[in-house]
């Protein structure tokens, strides 16, 4: 089977923006550049860009961050022409991914996602959704590339692949990004405030990520928030106490949140770090494989991983309990066990000390965070 292929569609006439879409900055890189390189992070390295408007300046830029250029010399007669442009480029045989320019934030573990259910699907055309809504990048099957060059149907790309969709196949991902175009100069604003926490999920997508696990239950959910809403007070108050390095408030509720996304699975910790690396979320899973113990050298920085820690240990099921209650029911389930209760009271001893650190950095103890007016009551929803 021949290798991918990704087809960047940046011939367009960015009509509706002051800026020229494929060359607009974004955190220091330009749309198409960004676009690029998520299907190299992806391990896509075959990426062709399809020019039209501006095309020596598209050009340029696309050569100089690693892709193919393949002209389209009839780009104002709309996206379907560079597609057909694209495709007519394509070596024989390779399946291929479509991402207009303007779609520039999918994160590279979508595609590596698409990529996997291609193996297994080689023939089906694959519609990456967030919650329930088809976005970008499709990943098309190789025999489509006769159907495309020959269509003279209506509604363009759109309306072949309804023509095709008893080989559709969605595939329900936790990445916001597939959905987010930029068409106007707001929308480009939009897109670059998303920048600075583009490798985690925000919290909308953790809850999405976590309704698609066969292995989160209600229980595993409702524990999980907990977890959040405990973490988060703690960073609040290392924030307020001015504490550094300050935490970052996003990472924290990205981690905790899914700090059990593989509960019930053989070391769901480190089974929990492997799927949110692949997923290209490399902080929240150091975090997460972390969670379970964790022995602090005396003098090391207080970070988002000693916070979701501690406050996974204050957690039983959603309700909040001391570190010794959490402890001391493991101790009734195991204390007959010599080795057992030895590594149960480690642990506990380690998340006291932690506790100790914490309260000395936010300044307060946990029962006066926590239990303050509007304290447990409210972070436990109630």
């Amino acid at each position: 089977m021949a290798d991918v292929v990704a087809l960047v569609l940046a011939a367009g006439l960015s009509s509706r923006m002051t800026g020229f879409k494929p060359l607009l900055d974004l955190g220091g890189r330009s749309s198409l550049v960004r676009t690029i390189d998520l299907f190299h992070a992806a391990g896509v390295m075959d990426v062709r860009v399809v020019t039209g408007h501006r095309a020596a300046e598209t050009r340029a830029e696309a050569v100089a961050a690693g892709a193919d250029v393949a002209d389209n010399l009839k780009y104002r007669e709309g996206m379907f022409s560079s597609i057909q442009a694209g495709v007519r480029s394509l070596p024989p045989g390779a399946p291929f991914l479509l991402l207009p320019v303007d779609i520039p934030l999918v994160r590279p573990g979508t595609v590596r996602l698409l990529l996997d259910r291609h193996a297994d699907n080689p023939e089906r055309i694959l519609h990456p959704t967030y919650q329930g809504e088809r976005g970008h990048p499709p990943l098309l099957p190789a025999d489509l590339r006769a159907d495309i060059l020959a269509w003279g149907g209506e509604g363009g790309l759109m309306g072949l692949l309804a023509h095709n969709e008893q080989r559709a196949l969605d595939i329900p991902l936790a990445d916001s990004h597939i959905l987010l175009d930029m068409d106007t100069d707001q929308d480009a604003t939009a897109l670059a405030e998303r920048l600075d926490y583009l490798d985690y999920p925000d919290r909308e997508e953790c809850e999405t990520l976590l309704a698609l696990r066969p292995n989160v239950n209600e229980r595993g959910l409702a524990h999980s928030r907990a977890v959040e809403r405990f973490a988060s007070a703690m960073a609040g108050a290392l924030l307020r106490a001015g504490y550094e390095p300050a935490p970052d408030a996003r990472l924290v509720t990205a981690a905790a949140l899914l700090h059990d996304v593989a509960k019930g699975l053989p070391s769901h910790e480190r089974e929990g770090g492997r799927i949110l690396d692949h997923l290209g979320f490399p902080r929240v899973a150091r975090i997460v494989e972390a969670h379970r113990d964790i022995d602090l050298p005396e003098g090391a920085p207080l970070t988002e991983r000693e916070i979701v820690y501690l406050a996974d240990k204050l957690a039983k099921g959603q309700q909040l309990v001391s570190v010794e209650e959490r402890f001391e029911a493991k101790l009734r389930l195991h204390g007959h066990d010599p080795e057992a209760a030895a590594a149960i009271r480690g642990r506990m001893g380690r998340a006291l000390s932690m506790q100790k650190r914490m309260e000395t950095a936010m300044g307060c103890s946990l029962e006066q965070l926590l239990g303050s007016p509007g304290g447990i009551q409210t972070l436990l929803g109630s």
